[in-house]
């Protein structure tokens, strides 16, 4: 299974995401970042030296290739309205690419599973939205 029509023109639709690693003593980073997403995968990363030693790279260049991303928004506060798409994945190591911004340093992270809610911007009800589960399936070369 992978991502519907609808979940690809919201993540299409989404500039920033929240990309979470941890490192090596476990200490969970997060932090929002522009993302690609391509042909079922997703690249973060960008230009310069700086980009080489964020706290995402550095834990992935200590074998910690679990990750997860959200791209989220909050159309509205009265009524209530939030969307989202939450997902697990595996980052490969950094390598040299052009990017959204440029000439750089990225990293792509295959899915493995996520889960949507309300990407139809309905106002929440009596019960909390209902989320589409996925398992996301790649060729096994290099992940």
């Amino acid at each position: 299974m992978s991502f519907t029509d609808e979940e690809i023109a919201y993540l299409r639709s989404q500039p920033l995401a929240r990309v979470a690693t941890v490192s090596g003593d476990g200490q969970p980073d997060v932090v929002p970042l522009a993302f690609e997403f391509d042909n079922g995968f997703f690249w973060v990363g960008g230009t310069g030296a700086a980009v080489v030693n964020t706290r995402k790279f550095r834990n992935l260049r200590a074998g910690n290739g679990k990750v997860c991303l959200v791209i989220d928004d909050l159309v509205s506060m009265d009524p209530f309205v939030a969307r989202c798409i939450r997902i697990y994945g595996r980052a490969e190591l950094p390598v040299e690419r052009v990017g959204m911004v440029g000439p750089g340093v990225y990293t792509r992270i295959t899915p493995t599973v996520s889960w949507s809610w309300n990407l139809a911007g309905e106002p929440a009800g009596q019960t909390w939205y209902e989320p589409r589960r996925a398992i996301h399936r790649f060729p096994a070369a290099g992940v």
